[in-house]
């Protein structure tokens, strides 16, 4: 493809493959705030009970049809980077990301005039559906990107990007809550039964779709992939190749699916986000419930129980980027035996002894948060161990289908043991602990499983000369970025300074904001 027939296709020829490859002095570092550009935004996903009461009252819905609206945008994330994943591999990161900012901002546009118009359809179709196929797309395309740039520390590069979305519920559940009260004088929400109108409700969705929309396209802007034979300055390839299950091969996505390290790693991943939506999806009633006095009244008041939730998201976040980073220094596979066989004993400890202080028990779930956001972060450096780089965003996007089933499995079997232990609100720590061991039960299958992980036989991996084929094509096209690229250098460090600024101030925010609210939870 060449310069002249890419420009004739118009402005959206520079969301090509072709616009996308780096020359070989591009900074790589320009790379992880591009991913956490959109893993920021649509990691708001996770903050929608903020509204959630508001709406119900709005819509005059009951907390079922309005609750179907996230579990609409969380099937359309696992469907939506299944199928579009090999898209993604093929077209580059730079078209994906701009189609997931165009649909996630469009979700939210959609869903503001079904809330204008009390449609509920319209909130389904537009923050669910749409919505829900920008989470997908979004989810996984900084992703492979930045294993290819990050050969040395894979683990630390998915846990950078894939630490954005579990920050991005800590930014916008404070941010919507702050907006609601500008849009609506009359709402409060330190105070309980406070509730925002409609039209600050359609204001706050119009705000937010403009609002990630622009930080995006921040993220389109910067990101590219590296050119065939990149390789970062002292990075000696053969080191990676001597460890445990790291394979110097490549295979495709189809071939991936037809290997039992695929289906093994789904086993794995699918019990450790069931066992974290546990405690992740009944946080903040389950810290009361656990406290409750003689007279049945908690000793852990409600704003507390929101601190509890808000220091959850931090360990959330946290671990996605610690244990993630660590994955890198003692392997993949041993960091799950960690996740897995430390987080069952977790399990046992809080279902046995979590009753005895708040501190043992606060302490217990962050280590379990922690696991769960390290897992998501770390199985595609463990994907791209096991499979290459070669479609290791179109295997990731498939791998992703076992989160939307353990979104449901989670939450369903947690609530299956609550309600045949009593009404919500009289519960106590024993009524937990069925669900809790059934949880230590389901971590036990996914270490088994772990276990059983062996590397890749050598009748899936892809030809040579496919793989080849792609790689001979990326370096024309790095060939003609190097030379555009030679007028625009002296841009370089004013771009990696404004985009990791943008980051960290966006994370600085909702870690302020977080903690802030947590420490109710030892007043």
């Amino acid at each position: 493809m060449t310069t002249t027939s890419t420009a004739s296709r118009g402005p959206l020829a520079l969301l090509d493959r072709a616009h996308t490859v780096a020359p070989m002095s591009y900074n790589r570092w320009l790379i992880p705030p591009a991913a956490l550009a959109i893993h920021l935004c649509i990691g708001q996903v996770y903050a929608t009970s903020v509204y959630k009461t508001s709406m119900v009252q709005h819509f005059g819905a009951s907390q079922t049809a309005i609750g179907i609206v996230f579990s609409i945008a969380i099937v359309m994330l696992g469907l939506s980077a299944a199928v579009m994943g090999t898209w993604v591999d093929r077209k580059g990161p730079r078209m994906a990301m701009f189609v997931a900012a165009c649909c996630w901002a469009l979700g939210f546009l959609v869903g503001s005039l079904g809330i204008a118009t009390k449609q509920l359809w319209l909130l389904y179709l537009g923050y669910g559906f749409i919505g829900g196929i920008g989470l997908g797309i979004g989810y996984i395309s900084p992703v492979s990107t930045l294993i290819k740039w990050f050969p040395d520390r894979p683990g630390l590069a998915t846990g950078m990007a894939i630490m954005g979305f579990g920050g991005g519920a800590m930014v916008a559940s404070p941010l919507s809550r702050q907006l609601l009260s500008a849009y609506d004088p009359d709402f409060d929400p330190s105070t309980p039964g406070s509730l925002a109108d409609g039209r600050a409700l359609t204001l706050l969705f119009v705000t937010l779709g403009i609002a990630y929309f622009l930080i995006m396209m921040v993220g389109v802007a910067n990101v590219r992939v590296p050119a065939p034979g990149w390789k970062p300055a002292g990075f000696d390839p053969s080191t990676v190749k001597k460890k445990a299950l790291v394979s110097d091969s490549d295979v495709s996505a189809a071939n991936a699916i037809k290997t039992p390290q695929f289906w093994l790693l789904w086993v794995v991943l699918f019990c450790n986000v069931t066992a974290g939506i546990g405690i992740l999806e009944q946080a903040a009633p389950m810290v009361q419930d656990f406290f409750r006095g003689a007279d049945g009244t908690s000793m852990v008041a409600a704003g507390a129980a929101g601190g509890f939730v808000g220091l959850l998201s931090l360990f959330n976040m946290g671990g996605r980027f610690l244990w993630s980073t660590a994955s890198d220094k003692i392997g993949r596979k041993p960091i799950y035996m960690i996740y897995l066989g430390v987080g069952l004993v977790c399990y046992v400890l809080l279902a046995t002894q979590g009753h005895n202080a708040v501190g043992l028990f606060v302490l217990l779930a962050a280590i379990i948060l922690s696991f769960y956001g390290g897992g998501f972060a770390t199985v595609p450096a463990y994907l791209r161990d096991l499979f290459g780089v070669f479609q290791v965003g179109a295997i990731h996007g498939r791998l992703l289908t076992a989160w939307s089933a353990a979104g449901v499995a989670g939450p369903l079997i947690i609530n299956a043991f609550l309600d045949a232990q009593g009404k919500p609100g009289t519960l106590t720590a024993e009524a937990y602990r069925p669900a809790l061991l059934t949880m230590v039960g389901i971590l036990a299958v996914g270490f088994v499983a772990n276990l059983l992980i062996r590397p890749v036989a050598d009748r899936f991996h892809e030809p040579k000369d496919v793989v080849a084929a792609q790689a001979s094509k990326d370096k024309e096209f790095a060939a003609e970025a190097e030379a555009a690229e030679a007028t625009h250098s002296s841009s370089s460090t004013v771009r990696v300074v404004f985009s990791w600024g943008l980051a960290i101030a966006l994370l600085a925010y909702g870690v302020f904001q977080t903690l802030t609210t947590a420490a109710k939870l030892f007043s």
